[in-house]
């Protein structure tokens, strides 16, 4: 049997009045995911523990069955984990945000949704004014890049705040934080780091020719999530299953790597809604030849819900739907488990993550459904197997239940 999770990061949500009181996703056209809604059996998921924030990190090594207590370390070190940066035991790895900041407030967590290119200009200019021995930034995707704190000598221990939760909020409010006193000397570096990125960025080229062209610039750098290396099983010593991941984030495919699951990059993936998506279903369809699982992320529903443009999210789920999904389902064949889920709600109106069950379908070939017609968040409600939380949902998804 032939696993496929469709991970649609983002996409539930709340009812909106631009789309006349009803979800995103009881807007979209969707009749593929309504398609596997209908064969399927379909429930709710708690993802996040309300002890956790409803980071997408939290939630998709949730949903994959992994102890949030024991492994969860925050994005950075699984960002790290697919950049290719080895961590030691005593470092401590963070998000690094490039930010638009305004009047002392945050303007814009991703700086326009910065292109790689010039993205990677600016941190490497950061590098090499502020980094030393002990410090090292490293260059990501868009606006998402990576610092690493060498030694023994900084603390995990502080309170970071991610920047597309506070926009519009001063910058003097959401500072690092130090939880103890053993972590004032990293809230410290942390906070005069980013003070000190300004005077850097504002003048470099990129910025420049940013602001003759009326864009946001990057003119911050931000850090947040931080954690130390994780230890995790992969799903091969877990569940006997060898997997792969396609992404254009990161974090999931950082994730990935820890589980063991081999990373398909896929040209044009870009973590936005101009995100190759037939690509992505096609690289999928190959994966299954030699793989036992294949988990497909889009992040683009997240992105649209980040930004409070409902019409996007729309298009975002119509496009997965008919460029991915339909097209993987045209061309799978033999015997399939799909699943189709959100990690979280990113809800129009509020533009973060919240806390709250996710709408999700399994569907295996030969077996009957239940009696959902539809696939969003007040249909899946009434299906089979009513409210999962944490690792019940990989069980029930593999068939792991005993």
């Amino acid at each position: 049997m032939k696993h496929i999770i469709f991970l649609i990061d983002g996409a539930a949500d709340y009812a909106c009045g631009e789309l006349d009181g009803k979800t995103p996703l009881q807007a979209a056209n969707k009749p593929n995911i309504d398609l596997i809604a209908k064969k399927g059996k379909c429930g709710m998921l708690e993802t996040v523990p309300k002890d956790m924030q409803p980071d997408s990190a939290v939630a998709n090594m949730s949903l994959l069955g992994y102890d949030l207590k024991r492994c969860y370390q925050g994005r950075g070190v699984l960002e790290a984990a697919n950049m290719g940066v080895e961590l030691e035991s005593g470092d401590v790895a963070l998000r690094c945000n490039l930010i638009t900041v305004e009047d002392n407030k945050i303007k814009d967590y991703s700086s326009g949704h910065i292109s790689n290119e010039e993205a990677e200009q600016l941190i490497r200019a950061v590098d090499r004014g502020l980094g030393n021995k002990e410090i090292k930034f490293y260059p990501g995707v868009s606006y998402r890049h990576l610092i690493v704190l060498k030694g023994n000598k900084f603390s995990s221990d502080i309170e970071c705040y991610p920047p597309h939760d506070f926009i519009g909020s001063p910058i003097a409010k959401v500072l690092v934080k130090a939880r103890g006193a053993g972590s004032e000397l990293t809230a410290g570096v942390l906070n005069k780091l980013m003070f000190d990125s300004k005077n850097i960025l504002e003048k470099h080229p990129v910025n420049i020719e940013r602001k003759k062209n009326g864009k946001n610039i990057a003119n911050s750098v931000w850090f947040w999530s931080p954690g130390r290396k994780p230890e995790m099983e992969t799903f091969q010593e877990i569940y006997g299953i060898k997997g792969a991941v396609i992404s254009a984030v990161d974090l999931i495919n950082g994730l990935g790597r820890y589980a063991g699951f081999d990373v398909i990059k896929v040209n044009g993936a870009t973590g936005l809604w101009d995100t190759n998506y037939e690509g992505k279903a096609d690289a999928c369809v190959e994966a299954l030849k030699n793989h036992d699982l294949v988990y497909v992320h889009v992040e683009a529903p997240d992105e649209a819900g980040h930004s409070g443009d409902a019409k996007l999210k729309v298009k975002t789920i119509e496009d997965f739907d008919k460029r991915l999904l339909g097209r993987v389902l045209d061309k799978v064949k033999g015997k399939i488990t799909i699943s189709i889920l959100p990690d979280h709600l990113t809800p129009i109106k509020l533009k973060t993550h919240v806390y709250g069950a996710v709408p999700f379908v399994i569907y295996r070939s030969g077996k009957k459904g239940d009696k959902v017609e539809k696939y969003d968040e007040e249909n899946c409600k009434k299906g089979y197997y009513g409210l999962l939380k944490g690792n019940e949902f990989i069980k029930e998804f593999l068939d792991k239940k005993r």
